[in-house]
């Protein structure tokens, strides 16, 4: 089979502190971080999942976190170099590396550059003080300016901003004022989305209050419209980009492409070019264990069941704007479509609600099937 393409996650799981909403698999920063350690385990890691790659080269690689700015242009040269050793970089590959805007030296992007990065997701989260006081964030509004100034000098491909809204003690006019200020500082992608509170947060054990749901849907609706006038093209649940500035890795991962993880609790998915199964990885979480040489990295693999394939697929292909082949759900699952009794039952229903539409060659979310997404995904349950 022709497989997907595949991208490569990598994870540093450090941050200077942990925010009362994440739940992503990050610690607080005690001491100095052994950079030059995690490295050298971080290619070790990837040599042991090189029987994953099947001959293809990296189509993109994000680089996430906790915070990933903690470390060195040096660490990213090392690391980079070994990729493109062991496996190749496709032409024109998309390498992203998030950065706290609290962690921004002067100088410290354009080492990324050299190393070879060439985009940079920053996350703002907030333009205003005290509402980043509220999350947690060791930054303020004057270092995201800063940040995001030196993200335009630094010779990048491109730089995205991240921004939350629905933030505790939000109005409409301060969500509108956050996402005015960050169009102004003209960054080729945005990334805009509300914040909710996951299990096994600080912000789960203690919730704040949060806006309303009617002040919600104002500030999605008229930010939405904000973003347009601008210029901004949304093209997945979160992600609005200027044309030709959409991030390809986001893309991959959505159209259910395969990726390689690498470091503490790095998730992966790939198809296996003769048999057509979905394998998907899971590394050791925590930085001690995951740096235990007398330990395997690899915590978990399991093979996707073809029961959960389906809805796998459509979970993540219907977050897109961008219309779905209805030939890439045999391509990528290998699964006749027709033998999928309660997925085509779902699909009937979403058509006769109007949250999707059907040519002989394609399904569309519809306008109303993105507004009310958690209810189309519900359907394939």
């Amino acid at each position: 089979m022709n497989l997907p393409p595949l991208s490569l996650y990598v994870h540093v799981p450090w941050c200077v502190q942990k925010c009362p909403y994440c739940d992503f698999n990050s610690h607080g920063q005690k001491g100095e971080i052994p950079e030059a350690e995690y490295v050298q385990h971080l290619i070790d890691d990837l040599k042991a999942d090189l029987h994953l790659v099947q001959g293809r080269k990296i189509h993109s690689i994000f680089i996430g976190g906790g915070t990933p700015s903690l470390l060195t242009g040096a660490a990213y040269t090392r690391l980079l170099n070994e990729v493109d050793n062991l496996i190749g970089l496709e032409e024109h590959c998309e390498i992203t590396l998030e950065a706290n805007p609290g962690t921004v030296e002067t100088g410290r992007f354009k080492d990324y550059v050299k190393a070879g990065i060439n985009r940079i997701s920053i996350g703002v989260q907030s333009m205003q003080n005290d509402k980043l006081k509220a999350l947690g964030r060791i930054h303020g509004s004057d270092e995201a300016n800063y940040a995001a100034q030196q993200a335009k000098e630094a010779g990048l491909n491109s730089f995205n901003l991240d921004l939350m809204h629905g933030l505790p003690g939000q109005t409409l006019d301060d969500a509108l004022s956050d996402l005015k200020q960050i169009i102004a500082l003209d960054p080729p992608h945005i990334s805009w989305y509300q914040l909710t509170i996951e299990p096994n947060t600080q912000f789960a054990s203690k919730p704040p209050t949060l806006p309303q749901d009617e002040t919600l849907w104002d500030i999605q609706e008229q930010g939405v419209e904000l973003l347009a006038q601008a210029g901004y093209v949304q093209y997945e649940i979160s992600g609005y980009a200027k044309p030709g500035y959409q991030c390809q890795h986001n893309l991959n991962y959505w159209r259910f492409g395969d990726y390689l993880g690498i470091g503490c609790g790095a998730h992966g998915k790939v198809t296996d070019a003769n048999t057509g199964l979905i394998t998907r990885t899971e590394k050791v979480k925590h930085p001690r264990g995951y740096m235990d040489l007398i330990k395997p990295y690899m915590y978990k693999s399991w093979h996707v069941e073809q029961d959960d394939l389906a809805f796998e697929f459509f979970m993540n292909r219907f977050r897109l704007v961008e219309s779905c082949p209805i030939n890439d759900f045999n391509k990528l699952t290998t699964l006749p479509l027709q033998s999928q009794q309660s997925q085509q039952s779902a699909l009937n229903q979403a058509i006769n609600k109007g949250l999707l539409t059907q040519t002989d060659s394609h399904w569309q979310v519809t306008l109303k099937g993105h507004r009310f997404l958690n209810d189309l995904l519900e359907l394939f349950v």
